[in-house]
């Protein structure tokens, strides 16, 4: 089993009056409104507090786009409260005691004070409203989001040292582990994404009880555990929380093709196995991500997930050879399927699924570019089995670059810089990306006389197969072809 080493991201604890003092700041910025709200609810009799991520992130600089509280007010009464109180307002979240509104560009949601619980077999939580605050943040999932501030007089309210634990980066349960995962599963997903999200480490007890209940994630709903496993990969460190993942079992049961690579050394010998491989082409490929402006802005989603699958179809292909190497042939085509199977288990989009099993499949083309020189046609066909992911696979296909001999990742460097120059250079003289033949369908169907049917799609494939062969061959050229290929299969 890999280890897994906590890796803070600041040199020592921050001290707590530190944060205070930071917290401060950020609140400033939303008090008025939030304050405002807190005497609209004090007003009609309920309590009403800021709590969860947005407390948590005011005390590390970072001010929330939306606003997260708690009530004793049911949901009932909040909905009327926000409907006099805001320009629009929405129960999507009613069957778990949220209410949603917004007013100008502030957007809140407004939850019941509750407690939540699954049973052996349920995929969704049972909800339960509760009478106090303290209570409301004793069934939260880590101390660091049960932390709270009373409105409208802004008391702090830290019942389970939050902030103690957010300065020493320190992930702990405010109840026993063991009752905070059996209550809801999905917090074993938040405490490796949070690891990855602010850097923080995890109390032995809490590996301690994630190890030995994270089959109990196979009761919560697989579109619950994508949205964890998106935050997670969105991270700035997401290695870190894979790791812990693998480390604690979790894994097994969310993204097993990843623990999998473990078992799987690779055919160079490069590193100690596919999955610490795995982890580099993933760190490599945030690194190429590119600013807003550029053709993959970080992060990116797409991008990070074939860098995590590209490999995963090794285990299945591994095959020793006579002369005591290791191969993996076709490991790409088996590890794209494996991908595909992989998101449509956890609901990922039809989009996203094919964008990602495409690079899967495509990230081994590249190889033997530098050994043997690619024609124009082979440029193109490159060009357009990647479509609109050639950015991507760009990226991918550099980052796949582990090795530890310099001299041959220069080389390969090297190889793809002036595949990347001999694309461009194409790219000038025609678009591409867009490549179709000189004479469309309609066409096709005029010159010949004929009508639709199996014979226009392939002279459409022999007309494109030239185009791709021979680049821009003009109409003249193109109907001259077209008769040529026409008259061979009359006879």
């Amino acid at each position: 089993m890999a280890g897994w080493t906590a890796v803070p991201t600041t040199d020592r604890p921050v001290e707590p009056v530190e944060l205070l003092r930071t917290a401060l700041g950020v609140i400033a910025e939303y008090a008025p409104q939030a304050i405002e709200l807190g005497r609209v609810f004090a007003d009609a009799g309920h309590e009403l507090a800021l709590v969860g991520g947005p407390v948590r992130d005011a005390f590390l600089g970072k001010a929330s786009v939306d606003l997260d509280f708690a009530t004793s007010a049911h949901p009932d009464e909040t909905e009327r409260i926000l409907a006099r109180w805001g320009d629009a307002h929405w129960d999507m979240g009613k069957e778990f005691g949220t209410i949603g509104a917004r007013r100008g560009d502030v957007v809140v949601e407004v939850t019941t004070y509750r407690t939540e619980a699954y049973d052996s077999t349920s995929r969704k939580p049972e909800v339960v409203y509760g009478d106090t605050l303290d209570g409301d943040l004793s069934r939260r999932d880590f101390t660091v989001n049960a932390m709270a501030l009373r409105l409208p007089d802004l008391v702090f309210v830290d019942p389970f040292g939050g902030l103690s634990d957010l300065a020493d980066r320190i992930l702990r349960t405010p109840a026993a582990p063991e009752q905070s995962f059996d209550d809801d599963p999905l917090r074993m997903m938040r405490a490796v994404r949070f690891a990855a999200q602010l850097g923080v480490d995890v109390h032995p007890g809490v590996l301690a009880a994630m190890t030995a209940m994270a089959a109990r994630l196979e009761i919560v709903s697989a579109e619950r555990v994508q949205a964890e496993l998106v935050k997670l990969l969105l991270a700035p460190a997401p290695r870190r929380g894979l790791e812990l993942m693998v480390y604690t079992g979790v894994a097994d049961h969310v993204l097993p093709e990843l623990p999998a690579l473990q078992l799987t050394i690779d055919e160079h010998h490069r590193h100690k196995d596919v999955y610490e491989h795995t982890l580099t082409v993933l760190d490599q490929a945030i690194d190429l991500e590119t600013g807003p402006e550029g053709a993959v802005p970080g992060p990116d989603l797409v991008l990070r997930l074939a860098a995590l699958m590209h490999d995963v179809g090794k285990p299945a292909t591994r095959r020793l050879e006579p002369r005591g190497g290791v191969s993996f042939h076709h490991h790409e085509i088996v590890g794209a399927k494996m991908t595909t199977k992989r998101m449509k288990a956890l609901r990922f989009d039809k989009a996203t699924t094919q964008a990602v099993s495409k690079l899967v499949a495509l990230h081994l083309r590249f190889h033997g570019y530098g050994d043997a020189a690619w024609t124009d046609s082979a440029v193109r066909r490159y060009v357009t089995d990647a479509g609109d992911q050639l950015e991507r696979l760009h990226r991918l296909t550099r980052a796949d670059c582990t090795t530890r001999n310099k001299r041959k990742a220069a080389r390969l460097a090297h190889a793809y810089d002036d595949l990347e120059n001999r694309i461009a250079e194409l790219a000038e003289e025609e678009e591409l990306q867009s490549i179709r033949p000189d004479l469309d369908g309609n066409a096709i169907m005029e010159i010949l006389g004929i009508g639709p049917g199996r014979e226009v799609g392939a002279a459409y494939q022999h007309l494109l197969a030239l185009r791709m062969e021979r680049g821009p061959l003009g109409e003249d050229e193109a109907r001259a072809e077209l008769l040529a290929w026409w008259e061979s299969r009359q006879h």
